[in-house]
C-alpha cells in the first residue's frame, strides 16, 4: 500500500470490513474515524459510538470534516424493515451530518450484488442496468440513488459473497452434504482482503486526482457454480463428492471495470482464497 496524503477518513460501520479497510488506511497514514453501535477499543481508529438509525447519536459526525466518507453497515437482519433502516435511512441520516462539509471529497458506500436480481448465464457488468428481485436489492438500490443528491464524487461497491478468516459458510457446508442445495446455481465471490483492499485502492485513486466510476462490481475473476466450489473443498478435506441434482439459476458478474482501474486481486478464483482459509484453519 502507498502511502497517504495527510487525509481524514470517516468509516460509518466498523465490522468485519470496516475494520480491515481502517487497519490499511492507518498502515498507510491516513487519519480514521469510525463508527460503531457498540463502544469498542480499536488501534487503528478513533472510535465513535453511534447508531445510524439514530440521528441524534451521528452529532459527533459534523464536527470530523472527513475528506472521504465509507459506508459499509451490515443490516441487523433480513427483513425489509432492517434493510430500509441501515441502508436508506442510516444512509440519509449519516450524508445530513457532512451537508457543511466543504472538505467531502469522495463517499464510498459498500452495497451489494444483491441488486443484480435476474438469473442469466449472460456475464452481467455495471452497464447493465440492475433488476432487483427481492426487497434487499430494492433497498440497497435506493441507497445507492441517494448518492446522486451529492455534489461531491460517489462511488457504489457492490460486493458480491464476501469470504475470509471467519467466514467460512462454504467450508461449513462441503462438511455437511445433507445440506447442500437443491439446485447448482452459478455463484460469484469476493475474499474479504481483496475488498478491502480495492476500497483502499480507490482511495489512494482519489487522493491522487484519478477518475474513479460512480459503480463498481467488487468479485474475483471466476463466477463457478456452486457444487463445483463445494467438491473442490470436500476434495481438499479428503470427503466425498456429489453430483448437483439440478442444474441453473443463479447470475454470473464481471470484475472487468474493476480490474481495468489498475488493481490486481490477492485470490482471483475460489480456489487460491480457499486454500489460504483452508491452510490457515489446517494451523490453528
Amino acid at each position: 500500500m502507498h502511502n497517504m496524503p495527510p487525509s481524514k477518513v470517516l468509516i460509518v460501520g466498523y465490522g468485519d470490513l470496516g475494520s480491515a479497510i481502517a487497519k490499511r488506511l492507518t498502515d498507510s497514514g491516513a487519519e480514521v474515524y469510525a463508527v460503531a453501535r457498540t463502544l469498542r477499543e480499536a488501534a487503528e481508529a478513533q472510535m465513535i459510538q453511534a447508531d445510524v438509525t439514530m440521528p441524534a447519536s451521528l452529532d459527533p459526525l459534523c464536527m470530523i470534516q472527513p475528506d472521504i466518507l465509507v459506508y459499509c453497515v451490515a443490516a441487523s437482519g433480513q427483513t425489509d424493515a432492517e434493510y430500509q433502516q441501515a441502508y436508506v435511512d442510516g444512509l440519509r441520516n449519516v450524508l445530513l451530518t457532512q451537508r457543511d462539509n466543504a472538505q467531502l471529497k469522495h463517499v464510498f458506500f459498500v452495497s451489494s450484488t444483491r441488486v443484480y436480481g435476474q438469473q442469466t448465464d449472460e456475464l452481467l457488468n455495471e452497464m447493465i442496468a440492475a433488476v432487483p428481485a427481492d426487497f434487499g436489492g430494492e433497498r440497497l438500490l435506493q441507497a445507492e440513488a441517494l448518492l446522486s443528491t451529492l455534489t461531491c464524487g460517489t462511488t457504489a461497491l457492490r460486493l458480491s459473497g464476501i469470504y475470509g478468516p471467519g467466514r467460512l459458510r462454504m467450508i461449513n457446508l462441503a462438511k455437511a452434504p445433507e445440506r447442500w442445495p437443491a439446485n447448482d446455481g452459478w455463484t460469484n465471490r469476493i475474499h474479504r482482503d481483496d475488498a478491502a483492499n480495492f476500497v483502499v485502492y480507490l482511495l489512494q485513486q482519489v487522493f491522487a486526482g484519478q477518475q474513479i466510476k460512480p459503480c463498481y462490481i467488487v468479485t474475483d475473476s471466476q463466477p463457478v457454480r456452486q457444487y463445483d466450489v463445494l467438491n473442490w473443498i470436500a476434495a481438499q478435506l479428503k470427503l466425498k463428492s456429489f453430483v448437483a441434482p439440478t442444474v441453473g439459476g443463479g447470475k454470473r458478474l464481471s470484475n472487468q471495470a474493476m480490474l481495468a482501474t489498475g488493481f490486481a486481486l490477492q485470490y482471483p478464483d475460489y480456489q487460491a482464497g480457499y486454500q489460504a482459509l483452508l491452510s490457515e484453519l489446517a494451523h490453528d
